[in-house]
């Protein structure tokens, strides 16, 4: 039977920040680790309550990937209702990466942007995807990997816990065998150090302890711009292990001495069917969290009876030259119901009935809250546009050259 050994739990401020919003907890077989967001110490409590939540015992469910994502729903509703009750936590939220070995399984539960990792043979495998504006862009092919590292929005997360009532999971098992390492961090390691240099230093550490170490203080060493979050173990098999001793830690919650909810170690889970592999990578399966103002919402400022008369006339004088047609030559840019910066095709109006004289051409992925307040009204006024002009206000956004 595999279990985890040389469990190893690190933390560090790092040497841009005063405190640390970071959270952990590593008590075999289940690690998790936490990145708060929110300033004014509402980062770190949002952390610590998701960490806190993973000290129960796991609920009941089907598999473990799905026990996991309860748990990580539930810390979500504790940390929103919280954000709402509480004026000095407003907007307070967090990311989580969780994990659970079952013998020759290990389930992932994940939101946000910390990861885990698989060190098998020297090779160094991502088990997650970052639910960031950069990471997404990537997946789309809008930008490489070298211009994420450098994006000036690079740190814009697109889903979170607490922001939002509900929370979407991404869950995956993998098939794991003695001699792996996995590694769960924030990323406040990833963005300071390369892939390589993590695979690099965790194969030269004879014990994983001093490869934690060896791990935040290179990313001290770039820069240490972020918290730096690092757990470690080993998969082994237990024949011939004996007695060994196991590292217990939480990190940013209530010290606890081995038994963290007084029931024991948290309960052993039913093995999944059969291990699963890691969904392709495909572009987004869910619409990120956004907040804007959606073009619907302005354009019922001007749905007088002027408006709907002059909508009416547009529409006939089009039925009846044609040029109905030539306006699916025309662009403008605006947002969709999520705030999000969206191209349509067409004109910009409603007709009664629910009839629309444009279509979505494009659904960018960009926030519009992310514009500078004094340039978007200029870019999202839906003015007729070419197709080139409207990629191009789109594709400049996406690029970060229209930052704050």
């Amino acid at each position: 039977m595999l279990r985890a050994t040389q469990v190893t739990c690190r933390t560090d401020t790092g040497r841009q920040r005063r405190g640390n919003e970071d959270s952990a907890f590593a008590h075999a077989p289940l690690f998790v680790v936490a990145d708060g967001m929110g300033g004014a110490q509402a980062g770190e409590v949002a952390s610590q309550m998701a960490v806190e939540t993973f000290r129960q015992a796991l609920p009941d469910g089907t598999s473990a990937e799905e026990r996991l994502a309860q748990r990580i729903r539930e810390a979500n509703r504790r940390i929103h209702d919280r954000s709402r009750a509480e004026r000095e936590r407003a907007g307070m939220g967090t990311t989580l990466t969780a994990a659970y070995l079952d013998d020759g399984t290990l389930a992932i539960a994940h939101v946000g942007d910390s990861r885990a990792y698989l060190m098998r043979d020297g090779a160094l495998k991502r088990l997650t995807r970052d639910h960031s504006l950069v990471g997404e862009l990537v997946q789309r092919g809008k930008l490489t990997e070298e211009e994420a590292a450098e994006h000036p929005q690079r740190s814009i997360i697109t889903r979170a816990l607490g922001p939002e009532p509900d929370v979407e999971v991404d869950t995956w098992s993998y098939p794991v065998r003695a001699g792996d390492v996995i590694l769960l961090c924030s990323d406040g390691l990833t963005s300071m150090v390369s892939e390589d240099e993590v695979a690099e230093i965790l194969a030269g550490g004879k014990r994983l302890e001093d490869a934690a170490e060896g791990l935040i203080g290179a990313a001290n060493a770039a820069g240490g711009r972020d918290n730096i979050t690092v757990v470690l173990f080993r998969v082994e098999d237990d024949a011939g292990l004996g007695d060994a001793t196991l590292e217990h830690a939480v990190i940013g919650a209530p010290a606890v001495d081995g038994d963290p909810d007084g029931t024991g170690a948290p309960p052993p889970l039913e093995p999944p069917p059969q291990p699963l592999e890691p969904p392709p990578a495909d572009p987004y399966t869910s619409a990120p969290r956004r907040v804007g103002t959606a073009p619907g919402a302005r354009r019922r400022r001007f749905a007088k009876p002027m408006a709907a008369l002059i909508s009416v006339i547009v529409v006939l004088c089009l039925v009846g030259t044609g040029g109905y047609l030539a306006s699916r030559q025309l662009y403008f840019v605006g947002t969709d119901a999520q705030g999000v910066v969206t191209i349509y095709r067409g004109l910009p109006y409603d007709l009664p009935f629910g009839i629309h004289l444009y279509e979505t051409y494009y659904v960018s992925g960009f926030p519009a809250s992310l514009i500078p307040p004094d340039r978007r009204g200029a870019l999202l006024d839906n003015h007729l546009r070419s197709q080139n002009d409207a990629i191009g206000v789109v594709r400049d956004l996406e690029l970060g050259k229209i930052t704050r």
